[in-house]
């Protein structure tokens, strides 16, 4: 949704993409595959440089467990502005 200011109508910024290391919360706001699940932690490795639609991208990494360590490799398709980024303490459940 574009932002209105001084009278004038500007482009709504596009949240940046995850780089690799990045860890993220993958959650219902992510995509709405993720809706019947609980949220977790995704550890980033790639991002696939493509073109898709605007403001989405596919990820590649690994799907965490309660004590950061990688359970399963995924490959997932997210929206950027349902990206929630954590720091490492935060992502130990």
């Amino acid at each position: 949704m574009p932002v209105q200011e001084h009278g004038r109508t500007w482009p709504r910024p596009q949240p940046r993409p995850p780089e690799p290391g990045n860890e993220v919360w993958i959650s219902r706001d992510a995509s709405v595959q993720f809706a019947r699940q609980s949220s977790f932690v995704f550890r980033v490795i790639s991002v696939c440089p493509q073109p898709t639609y605007p403001g989405w991208v596919w990820l590649t990494g690994y799907q965490l467990d309660g004590q950061g360590r990688a359970v399963v490799r995924r490959e997932i398709y997210v929206r950027l502005a349902g990206l929630r980024r954590v720091s490492r303490s935060d992502a130990r459940l």
